[in-house]
Formats: C-alpha cells, structure tokens, sequence
C-alpha cells in the first residue's frame, strides 16, 4: 500500500531530552489513525515534524511514497499537510475571517483588500461546521471553546489531504463535538487522512480506524481501533494498569466554610448566584458551554468585576477586586488557558512555581535566594512527578500535562486555602488525570476547600463532594456527589433555565 504519509526510524532530540527514538507512523487515505500515549510520550512532537515545525535528527518520511523534508509549515502546506494545534495560535485583536484565511486574503485591484468576499468565504467554512458566528467578530472576545473551533476552521480552509487534530475537542461541548465528528466522517469520505490525538478514550471508540501508541518517545504497537478493548490501549500507553474506582465521600458538613458567595452577579453571564464551599470539600461545577462557570470563577478571583454580591473568606466579607486581593485573602486560581494566564512560558519551571510566592524568596535588599528558589521547585518537582530534564529548563519546551503540574506547584507553594481548578486535566493523558485526581483528593484530605469545574461529566462525579449546576447564568441546583448522581441529573439541571432551589440550598 501506498500511504498518504509514512514515517520511518524517527529522531529528535532537545537539550536533556532524548524527545522520540526510532518512532514509526503511518496515514492511510480516508482513515482516522489515533496517535495515543502519556504526555510527553512524543505525540506532539511527532506531529510537529510531520508538519514542518520541527526538523528531524534522524529517519525517514515519505509523501505517495516519496521521501520528502518539509522544512517549514507553508512547505508542509504545499504537501497537503494540515495542523490543528493543541494550543491555540490565533491573533486576538483580528477578526475571525481574518484569522481562518490569513495571508489569502482575496483582493480587488491595486491590492486593495475584498472584506465582503473575505467574510463570504469565512462564513462558508463556518457553514460546513455549523458554526454559528458572525466571521466579522473579534477573537478576542470568543470563548476558548469558540476560539477551538475557528482553529479548526482555518485548518480546514487549506483544503488539506493530510489533517492532524492535537486535542480538537478539549474545549468543545458534546454538541460541537457531534457536530466536528459529522465533518470528519466527510473528510474521511473525500479521502482525507486524519491524524487524531485525544486524552478522551471514548472518542477513540468512535471515530478512529487504527490507534498507535507512543511511551517516553518510543514506538510501542499499532492496533486496530474496533478489535482492542480500552484496557489494552491504557495499558500500553501508560506501562501499567490504571483504575479510578470511585472514592469514599467525607462528611463535611461540620467543617468550617471556607468560601461562600451570596447573590453573585455581572451583566447577563452571571445571576444572583450563591454557593458555600467547606474546608476539606471539593465542589464540583458543571454546564454547558455559556453557563457561566469559568465567569463565576473569575470573578471571585478578581480577574472580572462583579455588579453585585458579596464574597466571605472564613466568614469574613473581603473586597476582592484584582487577583492580587484574592491571593492575599487566600484563593488560588488556575485558569482553562494556562498558555495565557497560568504560566510564563518562555521563563524556567524554577522562576513560573516561585513567581505567586516571590516575597518568599526576596531579602530586605530586594536579592532573589535563588537557592531556595531551586530548593522549592525541586520538591515540587519530585513531589507532583514534573517530567523536566531540570527546574532551569523553559516551561514551554514542557507538554501540557507538565505544563499544568507547574500552575498546581505554583498554588500549593502559595498554600492558599481555597483553590480554583477551571478545567484541571484539559489535554492530560490518563495516567496523569489519576494523578490530578489524586492530588486534589489530598489537597481536600488536607483541609483545603477546592473548586473544580469540568466539562467532563465522569470528572465531575469522579471528584466531587456536591456538584453545584449553571445554566445560562444561574446557579440551578446543587447535587450530591458520588454514586448518587448521574450524568442525567447534571444535565437536567444544566438546561434548567430557572433554578429549581433557593440560595445554596441542595437537593436531596
């Protein structure tokens, strides 16, 4: 068989790290082929040589059976090669049309730009998604899960042969997820070859041919999707057998309340919302996409103004109105964007754990211990298993699971008592999920009041104590954890449009 494309004895390696070690892949047209393994197993990295980004140390790729060195993204391009990277890489002071055809732009005489027939031509790649945007917006002003979405759509402008998807559904809700798997049933029917690379095991089952898995850079097995039980795939991704059975939950209502939020409120995003979180609780919160979580969050920490309500630390009133007011009283926060608000990407693991505690490590004279620094982010290191050849290395060179333990680090070092997981394991493999879980499970063992908000119905059951439910706003009801909810319960009340309670109060 001719392959679209097929990669042979692949080397790369950064300072450190010895990043893929003879790795093998192979595309058939009109075919999902799964790339699956741990963060850092080399995913990524493989892709980014297929698509031009990265250059290869060593081994072979072929295109229709050619060896072909795509030294750059626009080469890639030439070759029919497409990318939907994991991060997002658009201009959030441009338009969406702007974006999804930069640099093809159409134009009318003497170069002048065509701005109707660029936003014709957008509107009907969003019209292939079912996406529903005016192509004029600015980016900047779209959720992540939106902004996910005109990746794709500019992915798919380029009319690729070859598409890699890195985590196309980490920000999407199962509708728009539905929605992006009806279009990839229509590239594999036009003959596309699709690259995908998901942490969301049950995508695989669905729309994937063949699965190959990557462990520590190293080639392990390619299976066939339909024939190989799930258990297996983990299995071989991970080294090892994982399970998530369901913890027992404490009974925390005789803890002291941590947090509580009384009448919450800001434009239409968020209305009259109140909730109490104790110490040693997780609460969970769970929606649809718009329902107002991540604002609700934001606000709390002073990231966004609030119109009305009161927010109580230890049952005290505190005037939160910028993060540095909410660090101080104690609440952390990690963001669902941890390239934009968590991390300093292009600065140390050592400098991104110590940059919330600097006072920590400043002397009267304003001189930085930068040995106690290392000390720190070495602990950190080894205690939440950061894989990083050393805490110098840039966090950017990290993968996104990595890149996430750096944001927990920075928080538990803070050791703020309440703590804010927008999103905690988006685009973290299964191995590392367990991990996160159990952290989180300590982190509550310990005393602190946690926070999650997950677009993952089974994380959000998996995790929490009560799960308190938006839907456009409002806060509509708040659930037990556990065993004694289902996911249809979660969703009845995430398309309640008035709440069913009063306050915080919870359902029985």
């Amino acid at each position: 068989m001719t392959y679209l494309v097929e990669m042979k004895g692949i080397e790369k390696r950064f300072p450190g790290v010895h990043a893929l070690k003879d790795v093998r892949f192979d595309l058939r047209p009109g075919e999902v082929h799964a790339l699956m393994g741990e963060n850092g197993a080399g995913k990524s990295t493989l892709m980014k040589i297929m698509s031009g980004i990265y250059s290869r140390d060593g081994g072979e790729m072929l295109v229709d059976g050619k060896p072909v060195t795509p030294d750059s993204p626009r080469a890639a391009q030439d070759l029919g090669i497409g990318i939907i990277h994991q991060e997002l890489s658009l201009m959030n002071d441009l338009t969406a049309a702007q974006n999804v055809l930069i640099g093809r732009e159409p134009r009318r005489s003497f170069g002048r730009l065509d701005e109707p027939a660029l936003n014709r031509k957008t509107a009907e790649i969003f019209a292939s998604l079912n996406l529903a945007m005016d192509p004029r917006t600015t980016v900047s002003t779209q959720t992540i899960a939106r902004q996910q979405l005109i990746e794709i759509a500019k992915a798919l402008s380029y009319h690729p042969r070859v598409l890699i998807m890195d985590e196309p559904t980490a920000a999407l809700n199962d509708a728009e997820i539905n929605e992006l798997f009806k279009v990839i049933e229509k590239l594999k029917a036009d003959g596309v070859g699709i690259v995908y690379i998901s942490h969301r095991m049950d995508e695989i089952k669905r729309i994937a041919d063949r699965v190959t898995i990557l462990r520590d850079g190293a080639y392990i097995n390619t299976v066939d999707a339909a024939d190989t039980p799930l258990s297996t795939i983990i299995q071989l991704m991970v080294g090892r057998e994982v399970t998530q059975n369901t913890p027992n939950i404490p009974d925390t209502s005789q803890s002291p309340v941590a947090l509580e939020v009384r009448n919450l409120s800001r434009g239409k995003e968020v209305r009259d919302v109140n909730f109490d979180v104790r110490k040693g609780e997780i609460l969970g919160f769970s929606g649809l996409m718009g329902a107002g979580r991540t604002e609700v969050a934001r606000i709390i920490f002073g990231a966004d103004p609030r119109d009305a309500g009161e927010i109580l630390v230890a049952g005290q009133p505190v005037d939160i109105r910028t993060p540095h007011t909410a660090v101080a009283a104690g609440i952390g926060y990690l963001s669902e964007d941890r390239k934009h608000f968590g991390l300093a990407v292009d600065m140390t693991v050592r400098a991104n754990i110590a940059m919330a505690n600097l006072g920590q490590f400043t002397s009267r004279t304003g001189v930085l211990d930068e040995t106690a620094m290392k000390s720190a982010a070495t602990d950190y290191i080894k205690q939440l298993g950061i894989r990083t050849p050393s805490d110098m290395q840039e966090v950017r060179l990290l993968s996104g699971g990595n890149q996430q333990k750096v944001v927990i680090a920075k928080w538990l070092l803070r050791d703020c008592d309440v703590l804010i997981f927008d999103e905690p394991t988006r685009g973290i493999d299964v191995g590392a999920k367990s991990e996160i879980y159990a952290l989180l499970e300590d982190l509550a063992a310990q005393g602190r009041a946690i926070i999650v908000i997950s677009s993952e119905l089974p994380e959000v059951m998996r995790l929490s104590h009560r799960i308190a439910v938006m839907c456009e706003g409002r806060l509509t009801g708040i659930l037990p954890g556990g065993a004694y909810t289902t996911q249809e319960d979660i969703m009845e009340l995430a398309t309640q449009r008035e709440p069913l309670l009063s306050g915080a109060e919870e359902t029985a």
